[in-house]
């Protein structure tokens, strides 16, 4: 560590934590802090250069405090390297298109997007600021696509501004010249572009199968956006009679509804039924024959044993409709009976025999949710004795879209997928060696993504019929009767991106052969979120667009998030790199825990029990915030109570502190050619060189938390105890130990700054600039040298002793500034040893006129106390 002494700054009367946020953040960004040196990049190559895959938040309402807590642990270590020396590239991106920002639109401002309707110039919508949230569709005024995603863009460059300010309130250190957005010009080309490259190479296409349906948003859902979610329902026990009359079997189902689309009945091969596998049996009152199938995923202790495949009641199903063959080689057929508005089809599927059934559905079913038609039919099988038992309610899981509100529908529809191995051994092996070959902070969030890739059951879902999003640029050739020819795929070029095809026309194609036969028809649909999320590193790092800054940041260093979306961002993202650049996008991954609240339980919007940080950081200030985020370790799950937030309050105490003791420290004079002489000066340096070692150690392999932990621990020492055992000759112009008691507090202030500058980014800064030029967060990391200045023994001794006398004190119920007379200190000989080094200063700390040190025992013992007659 060097020496810090030039001219003392401005230092305030009363150093206050108050105004540093704003002050330091004006001080920052005037003065370029955390540019990127792009030159100094260029000129030291891609080893200089950090580069960090930035989580962009999603810009559709507020940030919570687990933003707080997650990109705190992100900016700890980005601080920490640029010390160190690297040239770090930090950007922020902001992802503003997809689902979450059209309900906040909807909510906002009263609309919903009619793609059928035209364009209003200078259209104000109904109300402009409030939620709005119990508000109906059918109450909402209905806009052209166009007009919708203009109030989209409005109201996301809005939020993004509200985060901005509250990242720079926290202190991230972030280089806002390095932003995107993931709607932008230039983010809708690089995702058209890698799609298509895709496309290319096979790893796109498309395919009309059975869809998870989420029936308010009218989209498809991605097997990474599901979630199970308790339901209540009932069994109900229903005879199929064999097609020969001779008697039946028995199933249970909770579905009854799908009856009518039951396509076959399934049981275990050797479970109670195998006898009757290859069976013909009725379905009851539709009339529909069936096969019985014999099926490994079929539960022979489950219900009868029995069970309906129908297209679809859930992803089982699905496996059975695919893998199942009747007696004579056939696949099943699919019988669609509900809608894509989650309601029952007009007409009954083509397989109910029964006429009288068919109206009846046509009659009674049509038209009708789920709800309502599982109701009518109950009541129908229970007039005509179909039905023999409905069983008792109960909780089940039930598959839902992660952001919506009711239960998913399985619909066959026209997608686009990306292979993600899940079919493909060779690719998902690929993904794994990928992720071995990474280092993951905690290393066990690997095994999630493995679990995850391991067990994958179809490939990626990227399409979505939504609107405010990237277009997937393609188009199709209509044939001679106006129809879609999904075999003729028109594809853009690459300089022409980005495209629109609702309004842009396909190579060798003019507007007005636009939804003629012949002609062409534009993809109506949008990229899921993800797909352009995936490709973070591409959007920030100017893949494709800014090829030498693409070489000096990837692979990036490293990929920041949480353990939830490991199976859709981290996941998505590697299948991109690996797809296209045959590696992995980063070299470690860096896991966040959850936030949780004082009953354990997850935050989230859903459970209303989420924090948003604002009043958080303005009550408390931004370095206690911060402080209680790095006192966590990654991957480990924190605790945060609003009322009582003890962390936090830690924390703010700490800052203070940091602002009081630097000033203290610099209100001793250093004298030119000061050297450090005296052995407690050098014991307490040489303790702080441990500290530095153990800091850097814990922070090289993404220990935030023990950094600080120990880091603290010795503040606190340094603060406690060797300055109240030196300020007395560090006053002292007359003692010969002068000099180096303040030389050694000055190098102590100048490391220890630097040691809790990534954490108290404002205090340290603040304490930096009273005897420094330049900021903190650009100065070197302080280094320990290799042959040591002192033995940290002293300063362990002579700590051991202070704690002693102030004990002798509080017990003799006197003040700790009272006159000591006499005082006979026993120890061991070498503890004694050392503690005849500092005896100077723990008389002087201890007010102690005699003090007597005696070889004696394995433990420190203080007796023969004579408090002094004199006043204090």
């Amino acid at each position: 560590m060097t020496d810090a002494r030039p001219a003392q700054g401005q230092i305030p009367d009363k150093p206050a934590l108050e105004g540093l946020e704003d002050k330091w953040d004006a001080a920052w960004s005037e003065r370029g802090t955390y540019l990127f040196d792009r030159v100094r990049a260029a000129e030291i190559g891609r080893p200089g250069v950090f580069s960090v895959d930035t989580p962009p938040p999603t810009a559709s309402g507020s940030l919570h405090i687990g933003h707080v807590f997650s990109f705190t642990h992100t900016d700890l270590k980005v601080r920490y390297e640029r010390m160190r020396g690297k040239t770090v590239f930090y950007p922020m991106g902001w992802d503003d298109n997809g689902l979450p920002t059209e309900r906040r639109v909807q909510n906002y401002y009263g609309v919903r997007c009619d793609p059928s309707l035209p364009y209003v110039p200078d259209f104000t919508p109904p109300f402009e600021g409030g939620d709005n949230k119990s508000s109906r569709a059918a109450d909402q005024v209905p806009v052209s696509r166009r007009n919708f995603i203009e109030l989209c863009e409005k109201l996301t460059v809005e939020d993004e501004k509200h985060f901005e300010a509250l990242f720079r309130q926290l202190g991230l250190s972030v280089d806002w010249t390095q932003t995107y957005r993931t709607i932008s010009d230039d983010t809708i080309r690089t995702s058209q572009l890698a799609f298509l490259r895709n496309l290319e190479r096979g790893e796109a296409y498309q395919d009309l199968a059975p869809t998870m349906w989420d029936i308010d948003f009218r989209t498809a859902v991605a097997q990474a956006e599901l979630e199970d979610r308790e339901q209540q329902a009932s069994f109900h026990t229903i005879d199929f009679p064999f097609a020969d009359g001779s008697g039946a079997i028995t199933i249970e189902t909770t579905r009854p509804e799908l009856l009518p689309a039951c396509v076959a009945i399934v049981t275990h091969p050797e479970g109670p039924h195998k006898h009757l596998i290859g069976t013909k049996v009725r379905s009851p009152f539709f009339g529909s024959e069936i096969e019985i199938h014999g099926h490994h995923l079929a539960q022979p202790d489950k219900g009868t044993g029995a069970a309906m495949v129908c297209t679809f009641g859930d992803v089982t199903d699905i496996v059975w409709w695919r893998e199942l063959r009747t007696t004579d080689g056939r696949h099943l057929p699919n019988m669609t009976t509900i809608g894509l508005d989650g309601r029952f089809l007009p007409k009954a599927p083509s397989i109910v025999a029964s006429a009288d059934a068919v109206a009846w559905y046509e009659a009674e079913m049509a038209g009708k949710t789920v709800f309502s038609a599982r109701k009518v039919l109950v009541e129908k099988l229970q007039e005509t004795g179909d039905i023999i038992a409905v069983g008792k309610p109960f909780s089940h899981a039930v598959k839902f879209f992660e952001k919506g509100d009711r239960p998913l529908e399985i619909v066959s529809t026209r997608q686009w997928y990306i292979r993600n191995g899940a079919r493909d051994a060779e690719l998902r092996d690929k993904l794994i060696a990928l992720g071995r070959q990474m280092s993951w902070h905690p290393d066990f969030m690997r095994v999630r993504y493995e679990n995850w890739t391991n067990g994958l059951t179809g490939d990626w879902l990227v399409s979505r019929q939504r609107f405010f999003g990237v277009p997937i640029p393609l188009w199709y050739g209509l044939d001679e009767n106006g129809e879609r020819d999904y075999d003729r795929v028109l594809t853009p070029d690459a300089t022409s991106l980005p495209v629109d095809p609702s309004t842009d026309v396909p190579p060798g194609y003019t507007a007005d052969q636009r939804g003629v036969a012949g002609g062409f028809d534009g993809e109506n649909d949008i990229f899921d979120t993800w797909a352009t999320s995936s490709l973070t590193p591409q959007l920030a790092g100017g893949w494709e667009r800014d090829p030498e800054l693409w070489n000096l940041v990837a692979p990036f260093d490293v990929r920041p998030q949480g353990q939830d979306i490991i199976r859709t961002w981290l996941f998505s993202t590697m299948l991109r790199s690996a797809l296209e650049d045959d590696r992995a996008p980063w070299t470690d991954a860096a896991i966040s825990g959850f936030i949780v609240d004082p009953d354990r339980k997850k935050m989230s919007k859903s459970k209303g029990n989420v924090v948003t940080p604002a009043d958080i950081l303005a009550q408390h200030g931004s370095d206690a915030v911060r402080y209680w985020a790095a006192s966590s370790r990654l991957g480990t799950d924190a605790a945060f109570d609003p009322q009582n937030p003890t962390q936090i309050k830690i924390g703010r105490r700490l800052a203070i502190k940091v602002l009081n003791a630097a000033k203290f420290v610099l209100s001793f004079p250093v004298p030119e050619g000061a050297e450090v002489t005296h052995a407690l000066d050098a014991s307490m340096l040489a303790t702080l060189h441990g500290v530095v070692r153990d800091a850097t150690k814990a922070l090289d392999n993404y220990d935030h938390a023990r950094a600080l932990e120990v880091t603290e621990s010795f503040f606190w020492t340094f603060c406690d105890d060797y300055l109240e055992l030196v300020k007395e000759r560090a006053y002292n112009q007359t003692d010969a130990g002068q000099a180096s008691a303040a030389l050694a507090l000055r190098l102590a202030l100048s490391a220890l700054l630097r040691l809790l500058a990534p954490v108290l980014a404002f205090a340290t800064e603040e304490a930096w600039s009273w005897f420094n030029e330049g900021s903190v967060h650009n100065a070197h990391w302080p280094v320990a040298p290799e042959e040591e200045w002192g033995d940290p023994a002293v300063l362990a001794a002579v700590s051991e002793a202070l704690v002693g006398i102030r004990r002798a004190k509080t017990e003799a119920k006197a003040s700790q500034k009272t006159p000591v007379a006499s005082m006979t200190l026993r120890a061991d000989d070498v503890t004694i040893a050392n503690l005849r080094l500092a005896e100077g200063d723990l008389r002087a700390v201890g007010r102690i006129e005699q003090l007597e040190l005696l070889d004696g025992g394995n433990e420190l013992v203080i007796d023969a106390v004579e408090l002094s007659t004199q006043e204090a």
